[in-house]
Parts: C-alpha cells; structure tokens; sequence
C-alpha cells in the first residue's frame, strides 16, 4: 500500500492522463481529468491521505480485443472486448459499458480494477465502448442526446447504438449467454438509463448510477433555476476554450470566490474569458429558462417505467448529480407493476462507491465501508440473478444508508407508505419547533448583498478540479458553521432532541417570504447540530452537518417556463424541494435550518431587481435588497418532512 497526500496524487493522475482524457471530450465537466466515475482510470480514492491498493494489472486477469462495430447507419463504434482468461465452462453474460471519456486507457492498473472488483470475480464478459463522435468511434457527438419520438429502423439514439452493439455481441463474441447487464456512473449513467427507452431483449438489467437526470433542473448546471457558476463556467472553459490541452484553464487568482466577486456581471466574466466563443456557454445564455431545449434531455421527463429490472444508485451528498438517481428512479416508479425498479442510496460523494471503501465523508464517519457493502452485498448479487440465475433474486424496493443512526434501512416502496408527513416551523428568537406558530405578526429579515456573497464552502475555493488539490468533492458534507454569525443567514434549531426524529422521505421548504426587490433566490438548508460532547471524536463537538441543501430561483415562483418579478414588499409563498433523505436526527442533537439569499460560487449572484436575462444583466440591475422570512398563524413558513416512528 503506497500512502501520498491528496494533493500530490491528483499531480500525478492528471498528469499521467491529461491528454487521454481532455480536449476532444465536450461533454460532462473538467471533472474527467479526475472525476471519480465507473470509467476513469484510476480508483483507491478515499480522504487524505490517499491510500492506493495494488491491484492485478488488467492484462493478466483479461484478453482483451478490439473491434469496431457497425450501427444501422454505417457508423462504426470503437469497442472493447475484455474476456477472462479462465472463464470456466459455462458460457458468460456481458456487462456493458458505454463512455464518451474514452476506452484506450484501459490497461494496466485502472478503476475498473477496484470498482469492478466483486463482478470481476463473479465472472463476466466485459464489454467497453466509445460513444458517437468520441475517441475511436465515428459520427457525431451530441451531449445528452435525446430519445427518438418514434422508435423505427430510422431511429439513430443511445439506445439504438446500444442495440445495435448487443446484436453484434451476441453473434460475434464466443461462449457468451446471450444475457447482457449494462452500467456506468455519471455520464455513462445517464448512457445506461437512455438505453431503456428500446432495450435489447437480451438486456436483463440495468444499473445508472449518478446519473444526468436533468442539467437544468437539478444536476450539473442549473438548480430550480439558479445557475452553477464555478461548475458551468469552468466546464465550458476547460473543455472549449484551452488551446493546450496539457494546461488547464487557470482565473489568476487560487481563491476563486474572489476571482468570480471581481466581475460585476456575468456578461463581465464571459467577456474576460472570451466565453461567448464557447456553445456551451451560448447555451446557458441563450436558454436561461426550463425550455425544450432542457426538457428534450431530462430522462425523468420521458422515462416512466423501467422495462428491465433497473438498480438505480446515488449519493445523498452527491455534489455533481444527486437530483438523477432520485428523480429517475420515481418516475420509472410510477408504472412498476413487477417491482423491477430499485433504488439505492449511500453516505457517497459523486461516485464514491466506485473508488473508496466508503466509511467516511469528509470529517464525518459511517463506522462501516459503506461502499464496499454495497458492491458486495447489492450490485453483485443484482446482476448476478438477472444474468447467471444465481441467488433467490429478492431485493428490497429501495436499500438506503440512514447517515445519522449510520445502518443500512431496506424498505418496500421509497417513500414508506408509514411515513407522516410533518411541518417543522419557524418562530422568534431563532426556535425551531413542531409546534404552529401562533402569533398575528412576525418575521425576521436580512439584507443580501451580492456584492458580499455568502461562500458555499470554506475559504479559499480552489478551482473545482485543480490539480494541486481541491476541496470540491465533499464540500456538501462541510460543517456549516463556516457561515455562523453573518447577518444574512437566518438560523433557527430545536432545543435538544429528547428522542430520535426519523427522516424517511421527502423534505420541503415552505417559505412564506418578501423582499424589497423584484427578484430574489432562496437557499435553505437542514442541518443535524452534533452535541458539544462529542468523544471519542472531539474535533465533532458542535458540528453542523447540512443533511440536504438546495436553492430555489425566485423568478421561477409562477412557472418554471417564463420568469416573473416577484411582487415587491409583498409576502409570497415559495416552494425549496430539498428532495428526499433517509436520516436519523440521535437524542441530544438539534436539528437546524438555515435561510440565505446566496451560495457563491456555486451559483451566480441573483441581482435581486428582475431583468428577462440574468445572463445579460447590467452592473446596475444588482442592488442590496432586504428579505423577509414571515413565521406567523397566517404566514407559517415551515420545513415539510415525511417522518416516520
């Protein structure tokens, strides 16, 4: 086992790998320099220090073959074959793996190594394959290519080539099953739900994990409306805009809360940049709204059923695509008559499953390798009845790791139908209580200032994937009190837990709210407050741990389709989903709730008078503005939850 920092590993990953994985990729985020995904070259990946677990070099466990296979079309897909050298006698099924990041670094010691380790053993046939118009495949590559309306030999998908791909397989590849599992995490999640919409019938299963579910919604670049600044524009930088694919685009400043503070508009920064020559960012300007150019590639939108037994994984700390893998799944669930679609969730970072042991996050510890349980005792097991009839084949509707009481919770339908739905609300002097408040009048403000923006994580923010190091990761597991005691953050929490609170499903913020604006973005956060006593881990003393966090675009208030100005000085209600969250809140914690106006550079600053483009807005149009949260019988603001006894 060879231990190096954190910092000094991503050198030498990136620089091993920059040029294999860069230029020609515009697609996902820079994070494929070092993402943590199902099929980026290396794994071991836990909290510093790193510790790197030698594993058998691929081509002593493979032989491996090449082949580029045709599609209906005539375009040829680059694709590799991997095949056990002691597969045994009985023939062997395929797990299929499709990648816009490339095939060609797979040899020697990869990710696939260590995340693929228990299949591995198990016994497959493992099948990788560069997508259209990536690497060594010809066509064209569209990001996020839509479905086919009409599902015909003319169609051209994901779907179609994956197709396309199993037919040749089965014909081509000796002593195979004619059984096919497909999976991947993040990009190649998304390929592996996109293939549901027309599976081969020798596709048995199905696994996306992390996947893209909607890059407006909430994964990747806009949330509920709000813009992620840092990610998108160092996306569209990094993968459009450098001329040496070696050197990654760099702002001049290592804090990059202050290089992004320093631009008045984002019209500003795109021109410091020349971000207007980069169609992904002409993209974001030109549809700032949730229009069919979104909607045409939200899978959620489109996918409501599973057609084959689908095991669906995310994180609940997921700080690229946690909106995916819950927002996929329940619309596959709303047509389930065979209890074929499942669901897992896990303590993780984006893909943390497929590169650590999974026992921690950041400061916070599960006292357990969640990871490795989930690979052995879930994934294996799951492809192991749908393609070798291997197990009893009963798998709980959904298998969730509780971060709070640190168990693994299986459970017959996600959200238990047991679960009551609760209002968690707001009163005077910071309390937070399940009693309704009572009072005629009340509220408390603050005044958000995008020129002094609230930091989403600690200071300084490092350029999301620098490769000197770069907090990014886990930065949603970060302990909140890096914002105590500004007066643009509301605070409210509970006295002391006198017993457990169980959180099993859905969490929604209720915001009864003004602003002096026209305009205004609305983050809450609900955060477990540990005890002061915290042994035998003390650096845990008072620890404010956010649970689940997301912001929500005023303008969006009447439709996500059209923006509207917020009526000025006039209490309005505003829905924050906060999505779902299994999670136990112990006796003798507090549970917390914050309310701001930013979360900077995460998401660009709303200017807070209503302009038709926040793209396009003007140094002017972004004013100070005084916000008002009302707690009173009439204006309850509150924090749904489905809880359960």
């Amino acid at each position: 086992m060879i231990m190096l920092s954190w910092q000094t590993y991503l050198v030498l990953r990136r620089a091993a790998f920059t040029r294999l994985l860069s230029k020609s990729m515009n697609v996902k985020s820079t994070s494929v320099w070092i993402i943590l995904s199902s099929f980026v070259l290396f794994a071991g990946c836990t909290n510093d220090p790193v510790a790197l677990e030698t594993e058998p070099e691929i081509d002593a466990v493979f032989d491996r073959t090449e082949a580029k296979i045709e599609m209906r079309d005539g375009t040829a897909l680059f694709t590799v074959i991997l095949t056990p050298k002691s597969p045994g006698s009985e023939p062997l099924p395929f797990i299929l793996s499709r990648t816009p990041y490339g095939t060609a670094g797979w040899g020697g010691t990869s990710g696939m190594m260590y995340g693929f380790r228990e299949l591995i053993k198990e016994g497959y046939i493992f099948v990788l394959q560069d997508i259209r118009g990536r690497y060594e495949s010809e066509g064209e590559f569209i990001m996020n290519r839509a479905a086919c309306e009409v599902r015909d030999d003319s169609c051209i998908d994901e779907a179609s080539d994956t197709h396309d791909t199993v037919e040749w397989l089965l014909a081509n590849v000796p002593k195979n099953n004619g059984r096919v599992g497909q999976l991947g995490v993040s990009y190649p999640g998304y390929l592996t739900n996109a293939t549901a919409f027309g599976p081969h019938p020798a596709i048995k299963a199905l696994s996306p994990q992390a996947t893209m579910g909607d890059g407006w919604m909430g994964d990747d670049f806009f949330h509920q409306g709000a813009f992620r600044l840092s990610y998108g524009l160092e996306y569209a930088w990094g993968m459009e805009a450098s001329s040496d694919e070696s050197i990654p685009p760099n702002p001049g400043r290592f804090d990059t809360y202050d290089w992004y503070r320093s631009f008045p508009t984002l019209g500003a920064l795109a021109d410091s940049v020349g971000a207007w020559d980069w169609p992904t960012w002409r993209l974001f300007v030109e549809h700032p709204n949730y229009d069919e150019e979104w909607k045409g590639r939200a899978i959620p939108l489109r996918l409501t059923a599973a057609p084959v037994p689908t095991l669906t994984v995310g994180g609940w700390w997921d700080q690229e695509d946690m909106w995916g893998a819950q927002h996929t799944y329940a619309a596959m669930e709303t047509n389930d008559p065979n209890n074929i679609n499942l669901l897992v969730m896990g303590p993780w970072k984006h893909g943390q499953w497929f590169t650590d042991s999974g026992d921690s996050l950041g400061l916070p510890q599960w006292d357990s390798p969640t990871s490795d349980y989930y690979r052995t005792e879930i994934e294996a097991p799951f492809f192991a009845f749908w393609l070798k009839n291997k197990g009893t084949g009963r798998f709980p509707e959904a298998n969730l790791f509780d971060s709070g009481a640190k168990v693994w919770k299986q459970f017959d339908r996600w959200p238990p139908v047991n679960a009551v739905k609760t209002n968690l609300y707001f009163h005077g002097n910071g309390k937070l209580s399940f009693d309704a408040p009572s009072e005629a009048s009340g509220s408390d403000k603050y005044i958000s200032d995008p020129a002094f923006p609230i930091p989403y994580r600690e200071r300084p923010i490092e350029w999301t994937y620098d490769p000197r190091g770069s907090a990014w990761s886990p930065w949603m597991t970060e302990d909140q009190r890096l914002v105590e005691g500004r007066p643009d953050v509301l605070v409210y929490q509970t006295e002391p837990l006198t017993e457990d609170v169980t959180l099993a499903g859905n969490v929604v913020a209720k915001l009864f709210a003004s602003t002096t604006g026209t305009d205004a973005d609305w983050v809450v956060k609900l955060i477990d407050v540990f005890p002061d006593d915290m042994m035998p881990r003390p650096w845990l003393g008072g620890y404010q741990l956010m649970v689940t966090g997301e912001i929500m675009r005023g303008r969006f208030w009447k439709s996500w389709e059209e923006p509207n100005p917020i009526p000025a000085n006039t209490p309005m209600e505003f829905t924050v989903d906060l999505h779902k969250q299994a999670y136990t809140f112990k006796k003798g914690h507090r549970m917390m709730v914050h309310v701001q106006s930013t979360w900077f550079p995460v998401h660009d600053r709303n200017p807070q008078t209503f302009v038709p483009n926040i793209f396009l807005a003007k140094a002017g149009d972004y004013q100070a503005q005084e916000h008002r949260v009302h707690r009173t019988a009439g204006l309850p603001s509150h924090i749904e939850l489905d809880l359960i006894r």
